[in-house]
Formats: C-alpha cells, structure tokens, sequence
C-alpha cells in the first residue's frame, strides 16, 4: 500500500472536512442560548454541572439526581454499509452514551434510540436490534422506547438506498451528594487507563480517508498488523465500562474523577473541574489499527492524540490508596486496565503532558514539546 500524504504533515481532520475549530465557535453560539434554560425548571429539575461536561445532572430533589446524555455512532456506520453488517452500530450506540452517563458516577437505567434510514430494510434492523440488546445488556439499561423514522431526501448511503443514522439518550441515577466531577483530584492523585477495544466510534472519518480511499485497503482487506480484516477491525463495538467503574465507586470513596477517552483523546481530562493538569507517563502499547492509520496517512502524533483514543478508552483517577483495588476489580471482570499517569498541581495553564511522545496539549490541540519543556 502507497502511504500518501494531503498537507506537509500529514492528513488531518480539517483535510478530510471535519473542522475542530469551526465546530468549537459554532458550539459557542450554541451554548450562548441553551445555556440560558438552565433556569426554566426551578429548584426540581435544575442541572448541577455546566454544559460540556460528559453528562449532566438534573436535581430531583430529596437527594435524587437523574444523568442523562446523547450521542451517535458517527460514519463508523458508513463501514457498517459496506461490510453489511449492523450488530456493532446497535452496541456502540449504547456504548457511546453508557460511558459517558457514568463518568458522574451515576447508574444508567436507561436509553431510547433513535433510527434514522433512507428505506426500512428489516434484516438491518434486525441486526440493529441484536446489537442494542447486547450493548443494553452489558450495561445493564433498558430500552423502553426510541424513533424510526423514514427519510429518503436527508440521507445518503455507500451505496443507494443503504443510509442510515443511529443515535441515543441514556440516563442515569447518581446521589447528588456522590456526584463525581473531578473537584476533589489533588496533586499526585493516579490516573488508571482502561484499554479500548480499538477506534471505538471516534475518528472514523480520519481512519476511512487514510485506509480505504482509493491508493489504500478495502473492507476485504488483512494487513499482516491486524490478524483480520479490516472491516472488522473498523467495527469492533466500543467497550462498554460500566460494571467495571460502578463497582470501583461502591467499592471505594477515593475515585475522584472519571473521563471518558473519546474525541479529543486524552484532552477529555481537562474537561474534569480540577485546577490540576495531568501527566501520563506509562500508556500501554499502541494497538496495530492506529500505527497502520499513521503510516498509511502520513499522520502526525499530534493528531493522532487528538483524534483517537491510542488504547485507552476510559480513565478513571484515585488517590494512591485505591490504586490496587480499582485495578483488582478491572482485573476481576477482564478489563485490562494499568496505571498511565498523575494528577500534577505544578502542570500550569491544565495541561495533559505525554512525556513518551514528546507531546503537550492543552486547549484543543496537541503539539510538540519544546527542548526541556516536559523536565
């Protein structure tokens, strides 16, 4: 295969139309305005953290908050059409939400999706079903109610006909007295990073551009990297974190911030309310999928650590003293989960260091560290 190369450093997001930072100032005007219903509900029903965290929490009263979130699967299904196979997309959908409605440390209960085709094709759905049952049953939630809806002039497929969107809200029950929002990290507090299944369901336009444009891989394809074909390694469901997690909160009241690895990559840390930044000196290996996007790409580390999550799907910080049983309790159900990094008070301006690479984010960007800047 040709490595190829759209700019002087590789292809980026912006080369393939997906535009960060046009994105970050139209939330900004979207945010201007919704931001402003906070006030609508009253005391019951209000939200208790900011817009941008992962969920929200909405106070209920007596104690109760309720979590919810929503997300999509994003072009990851455009591989879903050209393998014809849908399971995956069913199990991300609750996978994208689940994961985020727990980084407040709440439980999810539940979830409705909404499906969007360009024609009814009751085998896809079918295996559309499948999957969010697996997904529902692995994170514990029901999916009581959701949306088909039918419109052909909106969407467009790999192939005609074969367009569709999937998308979900899941919420979840936390004690607002137990709501964990990263206020209580402190210096030298360990960060533990559980591993991704792989590209999970961010970064798929990126690792289409670079692996199945036309000097590249097809779906069929089996790079020696992978040990399959790349098909199904594009769509090997995200991982599901919950038990893992929720049984970490009952078993310990020393998980102080949880950040689900998904865009942005380790930059979702910053999302957590601390003044400290964080240093993740020991990641794992990365998996043979994002080696293969960067060398078929020409894509730099920066961007790569931007756009993808690199092995970790999921960060879940502690004090020192819980170190053992969080990575005893992963160890027990079968995530494989390892000690990245650290909190650091001294990280001014909350930054995320990876010393290994070389690499300083901060903001919505990566970039090279300058010559004793990561001592």
């Amino acid at each position: 295969m040709q490595q190829h190369s759209n700019s002087p450093t590789g292809n980026t997001y912006q080369d393939v139309g997906v535009d960060v930072d046009g994105a970050a100032r139209g939330l900004n005007g979207l945010l201007g305005w919704l931001n402003k219903t906070h006030v609508f509900p009253g005391a019951v029903g209000r939200p208790l953290l900011p817009n941008g965290f992962f969920a929200n929490v909405h106070d209920l009263g007596n104690g109760i908050g309720i979590a919810i979130s929503t997300d999509g699967v994003g072009t990851k299904l455009m591989v879903a059409e050209m393998t014809g196979r849908y399971v995956a997309a069913g199990i991300d959908c609750v996978a994208v939400n689940v994961n985020d409605i727990i980084c407040v440390g709440a439980r999810p209960i539940a979830l409705v999706d909404y499906v969007a085709v360009q024609r009814v094709d009751p085998a896809v759905m079918e295996q559309l079903g499948q999957g969010l049952y697996q997904g529902a049953q692995e994170a514990g939630v029901a999916i009581a109610s959701g949306e088909l809806a039918q419109i052909p002039e909106m969407l467009r497929g790999v192939h005609q006909g074969t367009g569709f969107d999937i998308a979900g809200t899941a919420i979840g029950v936390v004690p607002t007295d137990r709501i964990i929002d990263g206020r209580n990290i402190r210096d030298a507090d360990v960060v533990i990073g559980f591993h991704s299944s792989g590209i999970h369901s961010n970064g798929l336009t990126l690792a289409r551009a670079t692996l199945l444009g036309p000097e590249a891989y097809t779906v069929d394809s089996r790079p020696s990297e992978l040990g399959c074909t790349l098909g199904e390694e594009m769509q090997r469901p995200t991982r599901i974190y919950v038990r893992p997690v929720l049984e970490a909160i009952a078993a310990t009241q020393d998980v102080v911030g949880l950040a689900h690895i998904s865009g942005d990559g380790f930059l979702n840390l910053l999302r957590l309310r601390t003044s400290c930044g964080f240093e993740l000196s020991d990641l794992p290996a990365v998996p043979p999928i994002f080696t293969l996007i960067q060398k078929q790409g020409g894509v730099t580390a920066e961007e790569m650590y931007l756009v993808f999550n690199m092995g970790v799907g999921f960060c879940v910080v502690v004090r020192p003293n819980a170190v053992d049983t969080v990575l005893g309790i992963a160890a027990r159900l079968g995530f494989p989960a390892q000690v990245i990094g650290h909190a650091k008070a001294s990280l001014a301006g909350r930054r995320v260091t990876l010393p290994k690479q070389g690499l300083i984010g901060e903001g919505k960007r990566f970039r090279k560290a300058a010559p004793g800047e990561l001592r």
